[in-house]
């Protein structure tokens, strides 16, 4: 096997603020091509720096198997969150203090990656088909990537039989969580107008602003269910409140605000956007919503069975099944096959001084190529293993 820890120093050497391009894919190019994979890199977007649109790198490898064999698929991403200030060291320098390895991405999820990288290795290529399917755009507007991959993929009639996700989704120690589906996501814009003018003189205006607060009321008074049997309780968040005024005597033209809902599988984005749109609009507002993913569940069954049987087999531990947290692009990916998601501890993703535990590496590429091996073996049809 490959060393897990070396590659990850390889990837996180890279920059890759996202939406990332460039070194980081000539690095994991250079690691996939000599164990047999053909690689295929393109670019998507062709709007401005900083902008939604802007270029985003994607990378599809492929190493065909026996003719009719299993396809697995293995799919993250390279790109990383802005380190911020207030490091250690360099964040894009990797170091090791004890028995950690720091660096941006070193969680979130270059880690994984090379742990992928080095599992594969072990997976003799008689075995089965194995892809990566790896983006440079899931932390940013997630509009050019996975999303990309996948038309590449209807395009040249490649469909995998079951993916997994390497989102680092163990919470206390490696193999305690592996996520088999997500909530859904929805951003709501909100806006009231109004007539500027003097506070002395109200009847000469129209403050948008009480109208505003009794939609966000209305809102925040909302229970939208109380959960299911593997979804926590959808719950709708107030995250922005603004009214640009500059003077305390003036009645303000206009008023703005964001919520934000998770929601599960009792709704669908539109339902919970006509709902939102329906109390606005009730309270002379208008509501524009932005739906960044439905919510998705991998039914427990022969993938998630084999997924906790690698877990269990190298760390002692029956994870827990689970659909917390945020979103990921296993929520494009559920379109194209079943998909499950297990990765690294995730208490520093994102954080100043972001590290991994490095024993962590070496058991995740370990597990990596149980799973691998276990799925190209499977006998049941794709389709009845997950929706």
């Amino acid at each position: 096997m490959l060393d897990p820890l070396d590659l990850a120093k390889r990837l996180i050497a890279a920059p890759s603020v996202t939406p990332a391009t460039g070194a980081v894919f000539d690095e994991l190019e250079a690691m996939l091509t000599p164990l047999g994979f053909a690689v295929h890199r393109f670019t998507r977007g062709d709007g401005p720096e900083g902008s939604d649109e802007a270029p985003v790198e994607n990378l599809f490898a492929l190493r065909a198997g026996p003719a009719g064999s299993r396809h697995f698929a293995f799919a993250g991403h390279l790109d990383v969150v802005p380190p911020g200030d207030g490091w250690a060291s360099d964040p894009f320098t990797p170091q090791e203090h004890g028995e950690l390895l720091h660096g941006r991405g070193a969680v979130d999820m270059k880690g994984a990656i090379a742990a992928m990288v080095a599992a594969v290795a072990d997976v003799p290529q008689d075995s089965g088909t194995i892809s990566f399917i790896i983006t440079g755009d899931e932390e940013g507007p997630a509009l050019h990537g996975t999303r990309a991959l996948i038309d590449h993929m209807e395009a040249q009639g490649i469909q995998p039989d079951l993916c997994l996700v390497g989102e680092p989704t163990s919470v206390n120690r490696l193999g305690d969580m592996v996520k088999i589906g997500r909530r859904g996501s929805v951003n709501i814009f909100i806006d009231v107008e109004g007539t500027q003018g003097h506070v002395a003189y109200p009847h000469l205006a129209d403050n948008p602003l009480p109208k505003l607060v009794a939609i966000l009321s209305e809102l925040d008074a909302l229970q939208l269910d109380t959960g299911t049997r593997w979804f926590q309780p959808s719950n709708l968040e107030i995250t922005e409140i603004t009214a640009p005024n500059r003077a305390h005597n003036v009645i303000p033209a206009a008023g703005a605000a964001r919520i934000s809902i998770r929601f599960n599988d009792l709704h669908t984005g539109k339902s919970l956007s006509d709902r939102v749109c329906a109390i606005a609009e009730k309270h002379g507002g208008k509501a524009r919503p932005v739906i960044s993913g439905e919510p998705f569940l991998t039914e427990p069954g022969a993938f998630s069975k084999l997924v906790s049987a690698a877990v269990e087999a190298e760390t002692g531990i029956a994870p827990e099944l689970s659909t917390t947290g945020g979103t990921s692009d296993a929520r494009f990916l559920r379109a194209v096959c079943p998909v499950i998601e297990f990765g690294l501890c995730n208490a520093t993703m994102h954080k100043r001084d972001e590290a991994v535990a490095i024993p962590d590496l070496a058991a995740l590429a370990r597990i990596y190529t149980r799973i691998a091996s276990s799925a190209l073996a499977l006998e049941e049809g794709p389709r009845l293993l997950g929706a």
